[in-house]
């Protein structure tokens, strides 16, 4: 018997199936740590909203362009509680805490982390996968 083509129902997006574990996954704390620790921007005192993951609330934005700010940081601290320390204690915060928190965050670390985790999947001897090659 034919079996037909699997679809997305209409109107799906790819980051409606995509959680945020695999994310951390892709990007382990300790490396948004060690980033941190470089740029001189790791979290001193605790704070609602910890360094790490105002980095990892950056990258949802992007995955959840649709949704609310708040949203957004709802959806992040039910899909990874299990990457704070027992120690810490996140909460969901207001529009301006967020804002805050990714002021004092800035570009650098994000950039860093860029360079470090994006790179070309396919080799230099792919034919077609790079520019002019």
């Amino acid at each position: 018997m034919a079996r037909t083509l699997a679809s997305l129902p209409a109107g799906s997006r790819v980051t409606d199936y995509i959680s945020l574990g695999v994310v951390s996954r892709a990007i382990p704390r300790e490396k948004i740590d060690s980033i941190l620790a470089s740029t001189g921007k790791a979290s001193v005192r605790q704070r609602e909203l910890p360094a790490h993951l105002v980095v990892y609330y950056v990258i949802a934005l992007a995955l959840y362009m649709q949704s609310s700010y708040r949203e957004v940081l709802r959806c992040l601290l039910e899909g990874i509680q299990w990457l704070t320390k027992p120690e810490e204690t996140v909460r969901a915060t207001g529009k301006s805490g967020i804002s805050q928190a990714r002021s004092r965050l800035g570009a650098e670390p994000l950039r860093r982390l860029y360079e470090q985790v994006v790179v070309p999947i396919a080799s230099e001897k792919t034919r077609g996968a790079r520019y002019r090659t």
